[in-house]
């Protein structure tokens, strides 16, 4: 790969950084509870697959009109179905399963271990230098998960089985997020998007299919409005806003945003269905909130 060739290009924008980093925050932590509204009456990948393929459809006519015709070499293609694959088909397939018996707020809290996972891998794969002030922020953040995660499986909130698969879908998109540094596949936010949404959605079609029953399916205003949350404010304005956070600062700093989900899964677990917060959960806010400051904060010239 050529040293200077054009990473992924963002859009410019005329918002500045901090209110775009404040807007991912809520758009990616209110997915949570938004999917769990609708997985109440459609099976998960079924939802997720239909998901994935009409969002991916809009940003591809999004991408005709912001960018012009799509010119997106092999090289780049395979990159973003691979990348698109870990960040759809595996994380959100996986948490989704789980969401259908575990609550919105302890998934939010689960994904939040994301940056300590990219933090692991980001330093040899991608030579991002790591100082101790930053570990310390992260073992910070890890110990606020670490208390709410107890909170929840010793009261028997939270099953075992659930907390596995969500694990395993941090873990992809960990991959995913080391694998798009690594790789820096070339071409506009909105195509590169739209290509692996339709990536992922492809992917899980056919084990939706097997796996689940259509009969299942509700034609509700819970999975209306769901489902249009998903697609709109989730799909294409909260993995915009995360590529696009991810030209303008390294993976662990990008990562590390997820240390604010706890705190807003809570929120919208609470507002929107109406789930318990147990005291010790606002306790490992704290930390959380310490390790935030640590892992981004600039270093001293």
């Amino acid at each position: 790969m050529p040293a200077a060739a054009p990473a992924f290009a963002a859009p410019r924008s005329f918002l500045p950084l901090p209110l775009l980093i404040a807007l991912f925050c809520v758009l990616w932590s209110a997915a949570f509870a938004g999917a769990k509204l609708a997985l109440g009456d459609c099976p998960p990948l079924i939802l997720l697959s239909a998901r994935l393929l009409v969002a991916g459809v809009i940003m591809i006519i999004l991408a005709w009109w912001v960018d012009g015709r799509p010119a997106i070499g092999r090289r780049d293609l395979l990159a973003l179905v691979f990348v698109g694959l870990l960040n759809n088909s595996l994380y959100l397939g996986l948490n989704w399963t789980a969401l259908t018996f575990t609550s919105s707020a302890y998934t939010a809290v689960l994904t939040s271990c994301l940056p300590l996972v990219v933090a692991l891998f980001a330093g040899p794969l991608l030579g991002e230098r790591m100082t101790l002030v930053k570990w310390a922020g992260i073992g910070l953040g890890l110990v606020g998960v670490v208390i709410v995660l107890r909170s929840r499986l010793a009261g028997a909130h939270e099953s075992l089985a659930g907390t596995l698969l969500v694990a395993g879908g941090v873990s992809a998109l960990a991959a995913g997020t080391l694998a798009f540094k690594y790789l820096r596949p070339r071409g506009g936010v909105w195509t590169g998007n739209a290509i692996q949404c339709l990536a992922g959605g492809l992917a899980l079609v056919p084990i939706a299919l097997m796996t689940e029953n259509m009969g299942d399916i509700r034609l509700t205003a819970n999975l209306f409005a769901g489902f249009a949350y998903l697609v709109i404010g989730v799909s294409i304005g909260g993995y915009g806003l995360w590529f696009y956070l991810l030209t303008r600062s390294s993976a662990t700093a990008a990562s590390s945003l997820h240390f604010l989900m706890p705190p807003l899964g809570l929120f919208f677990g609470w507002l929107l269905l109406g789930e318990a917060v147990p005291p010790l959960d606002i306790l490992g806010i704290v930390p959380i909130a310490l390790g935030i400051w640590l892992v981004t904060r600039p270093a001293r010239t």
